[in-house]
Order: C-alpha cells, then sequence, then structure tokens
C-alpha cells in the first residue's frame, strides 16, 4: 500500500488557550467573507446605506448636546460640545457594537457550527474587523468638525499623545472581543445574559467618561472615583481626548491598567470560547 500524504490533519486541541493563529490565517479567506457578508447585509437591510455610519453620530450628539449639555449643564472643559460628545460616541460606539454583537456568536452560528468545521474564532472576529469600518467612517466625521472649530479658532490643541490612536483602537478591539466571546460562552447555557445586556452596557457608559470629563467626577462626585478608575474604557477615552483635545487627563499606569486588563479579558475569553466550542451543541 502506498503512503498516503494528508494536507489537512484534524486533531483536538492540546490546551485550551491555544489560539491556534495559524489556522485562522489558513481560514483568512472565510474571515474575508464574513466581512463581506455583514458588510453587504448592512447596507442591503436599509434604504440609506452607509449614510447611516455618519448620520448616527451626528444624530446622537445633538441630542447629547440638548439633554447633557442643555438640560443637564454638564460642563465639557470648555471644549465645543459637539467635538467633546463626538470624541466619546466615536469610540464608545465601536466598543459597546463589538460587545454585543460577538455576544451572539453560538446562538447566531449555530447552524453553521453544527455542520462545518472551521476556526469559530473566525465569526467574532469578523465582526470586531468589521466595526472598524464604521469606527473610521465616524472618526472622519470627528476630524470634520475638528476642522471646522480649529478654522473657527477654537483651542483645540492636539500633541503627540494623539499618536497612541491605534493602541486605542487595539485596546476597544481586544476589550469588545474578550468580554463578547466570554458572553456568548455563556449564554449557550444561560439565556438570561442576552436580555441583560444591553442595560448593562448602557449603564457602563455611564460609568465611562463619555457624556462627562473626568474632572466632574474628581469635583463633586469624588467617592466613585474608584469605579471609574477601575473602569477599563477611562484610561482609552482620556487618552484620546488628551491627544486630540489637549483636554483631559492622560497617565501611563492607567493606559498599562486598561491595556493589562484588555490582555487577560482576551486570554480569559478564549479560554472559554475554546472550552464551550467544543460540546456547545450538545447544550444548545
Amino acid at each position: 500500500m502506498k503512503n498516503e500524504e494528508y494536507t489537512l490533519t484534524i486533531k483536538p486541541k492540546s490546551s485550551l488557550l491555544n489560539l491556534n493563529l495559524k489556522e485562522v490565517w489558513q481560514y483568512r479567506d472565510l474571515l474575508e467573507m464574513y466581512i463581506r457578508r455583514e458588510i453587504v447585509t448592512f447596507y442591503k437591510q436599509t434604504i440609506l446605506g452607509p449614510i447611516w455610519f455618519f448620520i448616527q453620530p451626528i444624530f446622537t450628539t445633538i441630542v447629547f448636546m440638548f439633554v447633557f449639555g442643555g438640560l443637564a449643564g454638564i460642563s465639557t472643559d470648555g471644549i465645543p460640545q459637539a467635538l467633546f460628545y463626538l470624541s466619546g460616541i466615536t469610540l464608545w460606539n465601536y466598543f459597546s457594537e463589538s460587545l454585543i454583537k460577538t455576544s451572539d456568536t453560538f446562538l447566531t452560528n449555530q447552524a453553521v457550527f453544527g455542520k462545518v468545521y472551521f476556526p469559530r474564532l473566525i465569526a467574532p472576529l469578523s465582526t470586531t474587523i468589521t466595526g472598524l469600518l464604521k469606527m473610521f467612517i465616524q472618526f472622519l466625521v470627528f476630524i470634520i468638525v475638528y476642522i471646522y472649530f480649529a478654522i473657527k479658532g477654537t483651542n483645540v490643541t492636539p500633541n503627540a499623545y494623539a499618536l497612541l490612536f491605534p493602541v486605542l483602537i487595539l485596546i476597544l478591539a481586544g476589550l469588545g472581543l474578550g468580554f463578547g466571546i466570554i458572553i456568548s460562552s455563556l449564554t449557550t447555557k444561560y439565556r438570561d445574559l442576552k436580555f441583560l445586556l444591553t442595560f448593562a452596557v448602557q449603564l457602563w457608559m455611564y460609568a465611562t467618561p463619555v457624556i462627562y470629563p473626568l474632572s466632574v467626577m474628581q469635583g463633586h462626585y469624588h467617592k466613585y472615583m474608584w469605579l471609574i478608575q477601575a473602569n477599563p474604557m477611562t484610561a482609552v477615552l482620556e487618552t484620546f481626548k488628551y491627544g486630540f483635545l489637549g483636554k483631559g487627563t492622560f497617565s501611563w499606569f492607567a493606559l498599562g491598567y486598561s491595556a493589562l486588563v484588555t490582555v487577560v479579558i482576551l486570554l480569559s475569553g478564549i479560554v472559554i470560547f475554546n472550552k464551550v466550542e467544543r460540546n456547545f451543541m450538545d447544550i444548545i
């Protein structure tokens, strides 16, 4: 009998923490297909298509200006309200949507997962990468508004810390993906988590300096500062505002803490995800 050569060997994973990035890379065509599918599906289900990517942050900013800047009178540290709220919305929207969409990974893909083998991590990865497109479009809106106020002579001064923007995006992506796959893994058994997630994300936004500067918490609400500082999203938003607007706070320690939490959450998510994917069809 001739010795046969096999191009693909399927074997059990040796470790729960096995990232198996080589296999994910081998299926990169499938990853690209998932990304195209999510973009095309979104366009087909809307009349205005990608224009919604521009409309959403603009409308949200107007609402925030009216409610929090007008009625509530919350300070923006001298930054024009449109710029201040856009800076928070741009980053927060990417994180929250990555988290919410990846949290449905097992439930929305159970039909495919039950029929065909491929690295399951491709599904949440595609969601996180697809969200970058929307985020960069909204970032473009922020830049346009930024240029408008700069031309008007508004005192907004970017600095070298703005170069940390790619690092901030990596942290946002890691947090969204990590928390998302943890929740997705848990919802295969505990469906109630799916209903609580949207509410929890909304509360999380209020614990993040999106609609208020950190200086407000340091002044009137200093007793809650420990909660805000424990939030890994805080340093990300504050670094962005400090780098692009010249206002806010920056700390290498705080940013390092956010990066460390991201690594822990992402690795923990992969461990749980790898464990659940082996027998999730039996659970569902």
